[in-house]
């Protein structure tokens, strides 16, 4: 995964850019987390119980867009993908779902949150 974090010091404003196939993940850090380091917190938190138990699904559920960790595998999917997983998808289907779906080791999710955090508390 490769990420580039943008500031708009203008407008207060913060922007991932990531790599293909991991669109989701960079719309979630910047939607769902943005700049609320309670959110961080609890996502730290969430790895730890994850590291602790990891036979159980770990899920932090967002407005648009939630995380789940189980074992150290994370997944970041659109909520809204929920709604079509029972329904056969063709094939125009799979390329967004490609879009709004992605998974990612827990290693390197660790990696993204520390340097997000590290972003956002550098001026």
């Amino acid at each position: 995964m490769e990420f580039e974090f943008i500031r708009n010091t203008l407008m207060g404003e913060y922007y991932v850019k990531s790599s293909m196939g991991h669109e989701v993940v960079g719309r979630w850090l910047q939607e769902e987390v943005g700049k609320n380091i309670e959110i961080l917190t609890q996502v730290e938190q969430l790895i730890s119980n994850a590291r602790t138990c990891p036979q159980r699904e770990h899920i932090l559920e967002g407005t648009e867009i939630s995380l789940c960790i189980e074992g150290d595998e994370v997944c970041i999917t659109e909520n809204t993908l929920g709604l079509a997983s029972d329904q056969i998808l063709d094939s125009e289907f799979e390329l967004y779902e490609s879009e709004s779906s992605a998974r990612c080791g827990i290693e390197d999710f660790c990696d993204l949150i520390e340097q997000w955090r590290a972003f956002l508390t550098t001026k």
